[in-house]
């Protein structure tokens, strides 16, 4: 384990105290509430389930001593926000719920959280965003415990596709200097899709890491009945290592199986290496190799293949 420099330490540090100001951390009560942080953050955690959580369980989620929490608890429980009922498997342990009047004060600091943020971004571009929101990506893929992080990969919502039409374009522009042209391409698979799919034979999944769009591929119709594309498949750099892209892959794999192709194909570049060791792993096979000059630069097209 190598040293760590104390001038990164001391960036960090005044990184924490800016963030930690901007974002109100600092204020006698978060958004104006009369709710600190922490108490804002196990409201958050008890609205996510109907069935409440145990006290163990939530103590576990935040990391908090227990002591602290018993205050927090009490306080709501004297305010009406959560009621406690004691397990009937075992008496030492208690389950908190959140109540009506819980309920919609956790609603009013959501919303307010959510107006405090919209007013933070307002200034900034859309390019901006999307690095602010992979610059955080990475922050938390650095930091966090891998094996404990939610992975999921879920059906395509309002804003996704166009969300993929976006990273698309700036990862491979970042990446790899490619052009407007690439660009126009995926906007043209994407718009196709939306269009015109069948839903029994053509899907787009997203894959999110701990609730954020992180990855997503596409399975289309090919030239015929018995041919499917895999498409666009995308990793975010800060999600990477986390196993998305073999998980997005399989999903295509498996769902062109039970929609009844007879074989996978996929058109890919020789540059992007990762992605081929993906398909390597997952059987498919080379079957034609040339040359082009594409999105700005000169590239070698692949075609990969896998019977199904």
């Amino acid at each position: 384990m190598s040293k760590v420099d104390s001038v990164v330490v001391d960036r960090i540090r005044s990184f924490n105290r800016f963030y930690t100001k901007i974002i109100g951390v600092l204020d006698e009560g978060l958004v104006g509430s009369p709710y600190n942080l922490t108490e804002a953050r196990v409201l958050y955690e008890l609205a996510t389930t109907t069935d409440g959580l145990d006290i163990a369980d939530l103590r576990t989620r935040l990391g908090l001593d227990p002591g602290y929490t018993t205050r927090i608890l009490d306080r709501f429980t004297e305010s009406g926000l959560v009621t406690r009922q004691r397990s009937e498997q075992d008496r030492r342990r208690q389950t908190i719920t959140l109540t009506g009047a819980g309920r919609t004060v956790q609603t009013a600091l959501n919303r307010r959280t959510e107006r405090g943020i919209t007013r933070l971004l307002e200034p900034l571009t859309g390019s901006d965003r999307a690095r602010l929101v992979t610059a955080m990506g990475t922050v938390r893929a650095l930091l966090g415990r891998g094996p404990e992080r939610r992975v999921e990969l879920r059906a395509a919502q309002p804003g996704d596709l166009g969300w993929i039409v976006e990273r698309n374009a700036m990862l491979y522009a970042d990446e790899y200097g490619w052009d407007a042209t690439y660009e126009a391409l995926v906007a043209k698979i994407v718009a196709d899709f939306a269009q015109d799919h069948d839903p029994a034979r053509e899907r787009v999944w997203i894959a999110e890491v701990d609730g954020e769009r992180a990855g997503a591929v596409f399975c289309v119709r090919g030239d015929d009945a018995d041919t499917a594309k895999l498409r666009l498949l995308l990793t975010e750099p800060w999600a990477r290592g986390l196993g998305l892209g073999t998980r997005l892959v399989d999903a295509c794999i498996a769902f062109a199986r039970a929609a009844g192709y007879s074989r996978l194909v996929l058109w890919t570049n020789d540059i992007l290496a990762a992605a081929r060791r993906i398909y390597q792993r997952a059987g498919f096979v080379l079957i034609d190799e040339e040359s082009h000059h594409s999105f700005g630069t000169d590239l070698t097209g692949q075609t990969w293949q896998l019977d199904l």
